[in-house]
């Protein structure tokens, strides 16, 4: 081609000057993250920040999760501690639901490997099938790939460089300057551009590069910066700093230019090239998933056998240069995932007894020193097995379990499908509480009867008659059964933590048997498939889960044997229907504006004001008179011929419900007392009744609404109608339903509930 032809090939006009802007931002980029340096420069770099440069793999992992926070939850085993990067929202992937516990358990791991100096077991997570193991690990690798590229995240590694011999010998155009450790300047080959290159040689295993320290020189070199930045007492050196060595390949570079420059360390020192790195699962850098294979997982080739680095000086090309590869290589100085680690034969991983406990793979011409954070994942069938095999002694003390359930939360459960399960995703309107309802029948499945021989006294039984709806609720927002009296409500709340953690050091524990979110998962997208349906609607999910639960051969859990209401999942099926129908009946009546929750809480404050009054023994003033008077017992009695349970005596429900508010104040003492966070139970007894005194209405209004949305409209009034328009408005605007859904849900409430 000639060369006005290549002229005129290249791009111009508003083509030209997007790839300017694009090559300035790029340029800026790479500048402004200090992605090349010379070793002098990197030398400044962690004299400047040794607390971020002298890192190994734990301590980086530890500082991914203190870099985006944590924040402190109340769940039903007690106070957790939840942390923010399992709710990134990185690379289209969403958050982690639950599993808190999980995510604590991982962080007290990779700390001790901090507070140890060196990662000397392997975090084994091992649950059911689909209990979000994989998802976990992939949570932590995103958030290591986000932190890698923030400056607080920097992490280095080096290359060889051997600059073209007329380079060398003219010593012209290639010299930068940079302060070394004696305070002398090193000529630096690592920013020469590719045609004043020979050959470039990277490090596999992405060594540190203050490996290329001497050992005694380099424990002073960091514990001074160390202490020069007040880190000295509280910053534990990795014993990959300390004792640490090059990989084979760059021992046998360092040793050949050494003596090829007559022991001059500081010509030595020229040759190398800092450079950046970041980590990324896409290409296998510091952040590597290994599924099951048959061999071990790092091996080596020969370099000097590659035509390609023919234009290495002659020093070099008399070396036999070994390249290690493969997994193990590749997530070295990060993570290392080993999914269904046990699912390989033994010898495929046997290897892991020295990798976990001293960070070492033997080849054949060397041994790999490794520096990165094991963890893998198993299911429990696998687990068992493995337990029962003799290897599993030496293995024992080298990994460490940590056990991952499936969700036994309604609402964290939800919070999986709500991800998943859009309208975007399914091709049509997601009806109210299709995910809702799928998450309550799924955590039902999972749940175990409570061993009442745990417990002692009245908590005994309380805990033995639990079903297992009141069970989930008790859970999820630590609701208690409404003919519980205040008292027995107040007890079992107590025992909460302990009915939570009551199985968990059982074979056989809560969470570890019932449907998996992937199961549901495809029910729900079955569900979505229906013909002639313009929503996904909550009534075609459950006929989608009474189908899964016929095919007893395929699924597991359903082989379960029925006690005591726990297990039977067909039955599960009609109470999740049962829940169903209490959340639209409940939206369905609101939405018809026939009563509001302020009267509901008015109603309730002129009750607790009446009840305070009575225990002190104190008059109140009436606010219609001015008069002091005495609290009205027939104000009471109303209230509590409403709310309180069977067999309780009014004096143990007033004294109940004024601590429950005392309680509260303590609890928050600068906030309004919230009535119906307190008492839910309550409250929603008190709307119960209130509708049921008012059916024949609720019945009118509903079969108004339902000719509305039919062929009837002709038969209501102009009144009928307007009511009926912002009933549906409601229905829409604050609960989501369409005008498809709303008529299903209106009709199966008809049929339900107010059937002749």
């Amino acid at each position: 081609m000639a060369q006005s032809e290549r002229v005129e090939a290249r791009p111009h006009g508003d083509a030209a000057r997007y790839l300017t802007n694009v090559g300035t931002e790029v340029k800026a980029a790479f500048d402004r993250d200090r992605t090349i340096l010379s070793f002098g420069e990197y030398l400044e770099l962690v004299a400047a920040a040794p607390r971020t440069h002298l890192r190994n793999s734990a301590q980086y992992v530890k500082d991914v999760f203190d870099h985006f926070g944590s924040d402190s939850r109340e769940e039903a085993g007690g106070s957790t501690r939840r942390f923010r990067l399992f709710d990134l929202d990185l690379d289209g992937e969403g958050r982690v639901s639950g599993q808190e516990e999980v995510q604590d358990a991982i962080y007290r791991g990779v700390s001790n490997f901090v507070r140890l100096g060196r990662v000397n077991k392997l975090l084994l997570l091992h649950g059911p099938n689909g209990s979000a193991k994989s998802s976990i690990v992939g949570a932590i690798m995103r958030a290591m790939e986000a932190y890698s590229r923030k400056p607080e995240g920097a992490v280095y590694r080096f290359n060889w460089v051997f600059p073209s011999e007329k380079l060398v010998k003219g010593s012209v155009g290639f010299h930068e300057h940079a302060a070394a450790p004696g305070g002398q300047e090193v000529d630096s080959y690592a920013r020469l551009e590719g045609e004043a290159i020979d050959a470039r040689m990277c490090c596999e295993l992405k060594d540190h590069p203050l490996l290329l320290i001497p050992k005694p020189e380099r424990r002073k070199l960091m514990e001074k910066h160390l202490a020069a930045a007040g880190a000295g007492d509280t910053f534990v050196l990795s014993r990959n700093l300390l004792e640490g060595e090059l990989c084979h390949k760059c021992r046998e570079i360092f040793t050949a230019l050494l003596g090829a420059n007559q022991g001059d360390y500081l010509k030595v020192l020229r040759h190398v090239q800092v450079e950046r790195f970041y980590v990324d699962r896409r290409y296998q850098c510091a952040a590597v998933t290994i599924e099951p294979q048959l061999s071990v997982d790092a091996a080596y080739r020969q370099v000097t056998a590659d035509r390609t680095v023919a234009n290495l000086p002659a020093a070099m090309q008399s070396l036999s240069l070994y390249e290690p590869v493969g997994p193990l290589v590749a997530a070295n100085r990060g993570l290392i995932e080993y999914a269904d680690l046990l699912k390989r034969p033994l010898e495929a991983f046997k290897y892991l007894l020295g990798t976990s406990e001293n960070g070492q793979v033997a080849l054949e011409h060397f041994v790999l020193h490794l520096d990165q954070v094991l963890i893998a994942s198993s299911n429990d069938k696998h687990l068992a097995a493995f337990k029962e095999l003799p290897d599993f002694a030496s293995f024992k003390g080298r990994i460490e379990l940590i056990r991952v359930p499936y969700l036994r939360r309604a609402a964290q459960e939800r919070e999986i499908y709500d991800q998943r399960v859009t309208s975007a995703a399914v091709g049509r309107h997601v009806a109210p509480h299709v995910t809702q309802v799928a998450a309550i029948w799924g955590v039902l499945t999972r749940l175990k009867k409570p061993i009442a021989d745990r417990y002692t006294g009245e908590v005994r039984q309380l805990v033995d008659d639990l079903k297992p709806v009141e069970k989930l609720h008790l859970y999820d927002r630590g609701a208690c059964p409404d003919r519980l009296s205040l008292q027995q409500a107040k007890e079992l709340r107590n025992h909460l933590r302990e009915v939570w953690r009551e199985s968990d050091t059982y074979p056989r524990y809560e969470g570890g048997a019932g449907a998996s979110a992937r199961e549901i998962k495809t029910a729900l997208f079955n569900a979505a498939q229906a013909p002639d349906a313009h929503c996904l609607t909550p009534l075609l999910v459950l006929e989608e889960l009474r189908a899964l639960c016929k095919d007893k051969s395929v699924y597991e859990f359903l082989q379960q044997e029925v006690v005591d209401g726990y297990h039977d999942h067909e039955e599960f099926v009609r109470v999740a229907e049962a829940e169903y129908l209490e959340f639209i009946d409940e939206e369905i009546r609101t939405s018809m504006g026939l009563i509001s929750e302020t009267q509901y809480r008015e109603l309730f404050e002129r009750y607790v004001l009446h009840v305070s009054h009575w225990l002190k023994g104190e008059k109140l003033q009436n606010r219609v008179t001015g008069e002091y008077e005495r609290p009205s017992e027939a104000t009471m009695t109303e209230m509590e011929s409403v709310i309180m349970p069977q067999d309780e005596e009014r004096g143990d429900l007033r004294r109940g419900l004024i601590g429950a508010v005392g309680a509260f104040r303590l609890d928050n003492p600068d906030a309004p007392v919230d009535y119906p966070k307190i008492f839910p139970d309550l409250f929603r007894k008190l709307r119960d009744h209130y509708f049921a005194e008012n059916k024949k209405q609720l019945r009118r209004n509903t079969e108004n609404v339902f000719k509305f949305l039919s062929e009837g409209r002709k038969e209501l009034s102009q009144k009928e109608i307007a009511h009926v328009e912002g009933t549906l408005q409601t229905m829409k605007t604050r609960y989501g339903y369409c005008e498809h859904c709303a008529r299903e849900a209106i009709v199966f409430l008809m049929k339900k509930r107010y059937a002749d």
